[in-house]
């Protein structure tokens, strides 16, 4: 798997988690790694392990981007904007091995293919506040 396909499952797995409790967001978690075609086993704990590194971060992600989005609560964000952006402030500040640049555009990237068309804006925006 590239890493853009990488982040695009991650970013499909983080947006179920606004509409499904803990619990039920286990069993998710498996069907959407279920059906994914012939993904191999360390792709596939890969995902997981880096899909729970971002939900033990989120509160710290999230304050992160209280501050930058001023004017905007996270709770007044689209879900889409905002799982972008959750992944990509993980990116920016979590992971060494991706720079900025990079994941302030692969964000940009993800926010055309499933966002509106404000919302690259917005997510460009946001991000550059806290590079």
């Amino acid at each position: 798997m590239t890493r853009r396909e990488i982040r695009e499952h991650i970013f499909l797995m983080l947006f179920r988690r606004d509409f499904h409790d803990s619990e039920d967001l286990i069993e998710q978690i498996e069907i959407y790694l279920s059906q994914l075609e012939e993904p191999l086993t360390k792709d596939k704990q890969y995902l997981n392990n880096r899909f729970d590194t971002i939900l033990e971060k989120l509160d710290e992600i999230d304050h992160m981007l209280s501050e930058a989005a001023s004017g905007w609560t996270l709770g007044r964000m689209g879900k889409v904007e905002l799982t972008i952006l959750r992944l990509a402030v993980f990116e920016m500040s979590f992971d060494d091995d991706i720079p900025i640049k990079v994941a302030i555009n692969e964000a940009v990237e993800l926010a055309k293919v499933f966002g509106g068309d404000d919302t690259p804006g917005f997510v460009n925006g946001v991000l550059a506040k806290l590079a």
